[in-house]
């Protein structure tokens, strides 16, 4: 007698099923992403996630787990970049790996863990390492290869991570990079906004945070709102343009769309969460017309993408 699926697990199936569907349909890179600088994606393949964090952390396994356990688990802080692809049948995981492999061995990295499936530690080993949410990564606990290297350049630490596994007949991979580094104080108090409105008019603020591609103000942005709402407030008088600036990454009209939403959401949010009058506030987006960096360079776009405060 075959028993009926419960309904809860039903649902799950059918989630699943549909984003199956919508990663094979896939045919473009998302929206803003990119090829990691001189690792680059195995022929074919396209960008199903694309996670760019200027200060992260990332979970990487130096070492194969053994009883179970990991023994050499690391946890990375600094510049953290995730990117998923996704390559069409054809090619078997070892092929897409071993090109990985080569390539980062050509970049300067060495080879501190690489391992099938069993050798790693099975389903254990894919739930200790870090990887996006499906429909943008799938990782098969029964059948991946995972690879894990280290380069130090200029008194600089960089860690790599390449996890290879298959959904379907779909090749599925995830480069993982981390740039270790200190967090920089991107902090600006109310005082040091008016003064930089108070002598040049202007003043940027790095400490408003969106996800990639996204308009959505993330929590770690309210000390910096808090203190926008502080000035507005010692300065019954004052009102303010909010601009938003994006780097080159992406089409022009997208990012001039994405800048200015992002605006909208910050003088939403002061006057939502701090009462801060409406007519206080005017919003714009500029995308990347008025770059403060370089675009050419990583330190460069993380400079061009920020939030400034306007003196009317």
């Amino acid at each position: 007698m075959t028993m009926p699926l419960p309904r809860r697990m039903l649902a799950v199936l059918a989630l699943l099923s549909l984003h199956t569907v919508a990663a094979s349909a896939q045919t473009r890179d998302v929206a803003g992403s990119r090829d990691y600088p001189g690792i680059g994606r195995f022929t074919g393949s396209v960008i199903t996630g694309y996670v760019v964090k200027d200060f992260d952390a990332t979970r990487m396994q130096a070492a194969a787990f053994r009883d179970g356990q990991p023994t050499d688990a690391r946890r990375l802080e600094g510049r953290i970049v995730r990117i998923a692809y996704r390559t069409n049948p054809g090619p078997s995981i070892l092929e897409v790996s071993r090109n990985f492999e080569t390539q980062l061995a050509k970049a300067g990295y060495e080879t501190l863990l690489a391992c099938d499936t069993d050798a790693c530690g099975a389903i254990p080993f894919t739930e200790s390492i870090d990887t996006l949410p499906v429909p943008q990564m799938w990782v098969d606990g029964f059948n991946y290869r995972y690879f894990a290297g280290r380069k130090t350049e200029g008194g600089r630490e960089t860690y790599a991570s390449v996890i290879v596994s298959q959904n379907n007949q779909d090749i599925t991979a995830q480069v993982t990079i981390a740039e270790l580094g200190t967090i920089a104080n991107k902090m600006v108090d109310a005082a040091a906004m008016a003064k930089g409105l108070g002598e040049t008019g202007h003043i940027a603020l790095y400490g408003i945070y969106f996800d990639t591609d996204k308009a959505v103000l993330k929590p770690e942005s309210r000390p910096t709102l808090e203190q926008i709402a502080k000035l507005l407030t010692s300065q019954p008088q004052l009102n303010v343009f909010i601009v938003g600036h994006t780097d080159s990454q992406g089409a022009y009209e997208y990012n001039l769309d994405l800048s200015k939403r992002r605006a909208e959401a910050v003088a939403a949010e002061l006057v939502k969460s701090f009462r801060i009058a409406q007519a206080r506030l005017r919003t714009a987006g500029v995308g990347l017309l008025a770059p403060v960096g370089s675009n050419a360079t990583d330190a460069g776009r993380a400079l061009n993408r920020r939030v400034e405060l306007v003196a009317p």
